[in-house]
């Protein structure tokens, strides 16, 4: 049963104010006053659900919710409070706001040992007439593995045989857009390979180049555009021959010719995200960071410089590959184009299952200096000069640093050691950052020295409708809080998503609010 519900809009709002659709015409001061009103939508939906159900068991009641609105109950809500949290999880990246669309794109995904896995590409053609396998034989000695691909026909099938690959689950090629496709061959003979777009039945042909070339005894990387004729969104990249002989191939990238100001975000993704206006931007994890095992981890070195040379790795919490072609640089890139602060999460020397004693930490330590070299040292210093190389001269803004993600606990008894040794050497170096920890002020003060601690909770409704007041019994004096995580994950609250979990989490960061004076930092992770 659907039934409709009013609200009468109190006299102290401005005629032209609508609740939840005319907030960006409402402001507090200079504020937007987005974050009340958010909380007026839920405590009206709240209102109404429960006017709904009081009137089918006791009849038809008025639910009448007052707000005050005057000034004088105004509250300045910090421009820090409100931001975003990117992690590589659920491809968010890789597949997601990074606009490669060819997965797998270097055949690294299956390991470094050969012949390996080439998931998801396959074959086009039977055994008798294509034989593929990958070998270490690239000319790219950080990602050694390239594809072997043998025709065997002498008299192939029509279209030729070859690969193909499908992206992220199909591939969205759109007519009249254009497309960039480089890809690295060789043979010992002259090449004739067709690269085409087609969809994912390979009968509609949606895009097609020739490449014949009679060079390639070494290595050449082959660029060239392709114009898509029509639109498919399961679309898929393939290479196809019909000339007899060995060719092998590496680094196969298409990407669209128009990302955003061509750092290479998709451009609708990016735009939803400045329509947030996030002042904030904390990356890339998360336990992506992490990762199960520290090989796994994320390493900020294996993430930069050129795309084709970067060795890509196995994100083992989240179980698929990344290419890293989403690195380091393009996040740092993304705060900036976002107009917001980055945070930077690294590695702490622990993992999730393994961690390094603190007396073997030096690496981890410079590792990380390293990195805010390259993201402030000048255009002339060692790190500095490999951002400049890449198309960023200037220094980017990053003040607020994270040791480490959800690492201060009994299974992790290294932590607060390595938290000592990073403290003290950024500080030393870089005074002006802020330092975040992992370990939990809001209860106790903590026993080391902190700028800011990261508060992360995942539980039921009831549970976080209670925690809304956690932090107004939090000392104003000491460490502010960063909560950087928090949602209702029970599955009987939460599902796919529920009324009752944002209800409860609209509560928990109401509370947050009112005592944003503290200048607690907030970002929704679900």
């Amino acid at each position: 049963m659907i039934r409709s519900c009013s609200l009468r809009r109190p006299p102290s709002l401005s005629a032209s104010f609508s609740p939840c659709s005319g907030w960006s015409k409402w402001r507090m001061g200079t504020k937007d006053a987005a974050a009340l009103l958010a909380m007026l939508c839920s405590l009206l939906l709240l209102s109404l659900s429960c006017g709904c159900l009081a009137a089918e068991s006791e009849g038809a009641q008025t639910a009448l919710l007052e707000v005050d609105t005057s000034w004088k109950a105004a509250r300045k809500i910090p421009q820090t409070l409100f931001g975003l949290f990117f992690e590589e999880i659920n491809h968010a990246g890789a597949g997601g706001l990074w606009a490669e669309l060819v997965s797998n794109r270097g055949f690294e995904a299956g390991g470094p040992y050969t012949p390996s896995n080439i998931d998801p590409w396959s074959i086009i053609g039977d055994e008798s007439s294509i034989y593929v396998k990958t070998e270490r034989a690239s000319c790219f000695s950080r990602n050694i593995i390239a594809l072997r691909m043998e025709v065997l026909c002498a008299k192939c099938p029509a279209g030729g045989v070859g690969i193909y690959n499908p992206g992220f689950w199909g591939m969205n090629i759109e007519e009249g857009k254009s497309y960039n496709l480089v890809m690295y061959i060789r043979s010992l003979e002259s090449v004739e390979l067709t690269a085409s777009l087609t969809c994912s039945d390979g009968l509609q042909n949606i895009a097609a180049a020739v490449i014949v070339d009679t060079n390639v005894s070494d290595w050449r990387k082959i660029e060239m555009q392709l114009l898509a004729k029509g639109t498919c969104r399961t679309s898929r990249l393939e290479l196809t021959t019909s000339k007899r002989g060995v060719i092998w191939i590496d680094q196969v990238s298409l990407i669209p010719s128009e990302t955003y100001k061509g750092h290479g975000f998709r451009k609708e993704l990016i735009h939803m995200l400045m329509d947030l206006k996030p002042r904030f931007l904390r990356f890339p994890g998360g336990t992506f960071v992490e990762g199960k095992l520290l090989r796994n981890a994320f390493r900020w070195r294996e993430t930069i410089g050129p795309w084709e040379e970067r060795p890509g790795h196995y994100g083992d919490v989240w179980n698929y590959w990344t290419d890293d072609g989403l690195g380091y640089y393009e996040l740092l890139q993304l705060a900036e184009d976002l107009g917001a602060e980055p945070i930077w999460v690294f590695n702490a020397g622990i993992s999730r299952n393994d961690q390094v004693d603190t007396t073997a930490l030096a690496p981890f330590v410079k590792d990380v200096l390293d990195s805010l070299e390259f993201a402030r040292g000048s255009a002339k210093s060692t790190w500095g000069s490999v951002r400049a190389a890449m198309g960023h001269p200037e220094q980017f803004p990053l003040k607020y640093v994270a040791v480490g993600n959800e690492d201060c606990d009994n299974t992790k008894p290294f932590y607060q050691g390595h938290y000592l040794k990073f403290y003290n050497a950024i500080r030393e170096a870089y005074p002006d950052i802020q330092i975040i920890s992992n370990c939990d002020g809001s209860s106790e003060p903590l026993d080391h020295p902190v700028d800011l601690y990261d508060f992360h909770i995942y539980t039921n409704a009831n549970d976080l409708f209670l925690k809304k007041d956690k932090f107004s019994r939090t000392s104003r004096t000491g460490p502010k809080v960063f909560v950087s995580e928090y949602a209702v994950t029970d599955e009987g609250d939460a599902g796919k998503g529920s009324l009752l979990a944002s209800l409860a989490e609209a509560a928990f960061l109401i509370g947050l609010e009112v005592i944003s004076s503290t200048w607690h930092v907030m970002l929704h992770s679900s």
